[in-house]
């Protein structure tokens, strides 16, 4: 297949957002899901195209995961591979992530992340956490977030090593999201997003504006 893998998104409300494994859940675009089902169908899709290789995922399982018929699936998507393409895309959620310039990106990050999991009751980043599968479309799923946000996050970085700092700030974001995942009843949820940005966001602006970068 030439499209590029996805993965389960983490879903879930505010500061303690679930994995996204449960029902509901934003698009791979955050758009909203006006009883429409496709929702319910990307979130599906994430959990299949994340834990099973290509060739095992059916659309028929897809639909009874989501509770839709398939042929709903088809009515949006069309077919497999457009619908493992349109969950496999990072772009969205990076234009997001990092629509903020290098001296306040830190913060923007964090919250733009929060807002992204209450809003579209899902993580925008989380499922490629899970992508660990090899020799199927699960690697090109980790490749595609590298092009889609590490890569260009890079880019964005000043001073040196960037490359190396986009990694670690990436996987920062990721492990943000994990623990909110894991800790949905925690401490996390009973604070607001900006507590939460005080308190997490200085480590992540360290890495995007060492000290000695303009």
């Amino acid at each position: 297949m030439n499209g590029q893998t996805d993965h389960t998104t983490t879903g879930g409300t505010g500061p303690g957002a679930g994995d996204g494994t449960g029902a509901g859940g934003g698009t791979a675009s955050g758009g909203a899901d006006p009883g429409t089902g496709r929702r319910a169908i990307l979130l599906a899709a994430r959990r299949a195209f994340a834990f099973r290789p290509y060739a095992e995922v059916t659309l028929r399982a897809i639909a009874a995961d989501a509770g839709v018929s398939p042929s709903l699936i088809v009515k949006h998507f069309g077919t497999k591979e457009a619908l493992f393409n349109t969950v496999a895309d990072f772009g969205p959620a990076a234009d997001t992530l990092l629509a903020a310039p290098p001296a306040a990106l830190g913060r923007h990050l964090v919250l733009a992340l929060l807002r992204a999991r209450e809003e579209q009751r899902s993580d925008p980043l989380l499922r490629v956490v899970f992508s660990l599968g090899k020799d199927d479309e699960r690697t090109l799923l980790r490749e595609r977030f590298d092009v889609q946000f590490t890569q260009r996050l890079a880019a964005l970085l000043p001073g040196p090593e960037a490359a190396l700092r986009a990694e670690l700030i990436a996987a920062q974001v990721l492990g943000l999201g994990v623990t909110l995942s894991l800790y949905r009843a925690g401490a996390a949820a009973a604070v607001t997003p900006e507590c939460l940005a005080d308190l997490y966001a200085p480590g992540l602006q360290r890495l995007v504006t060492p000290a000695g970068t303009a």
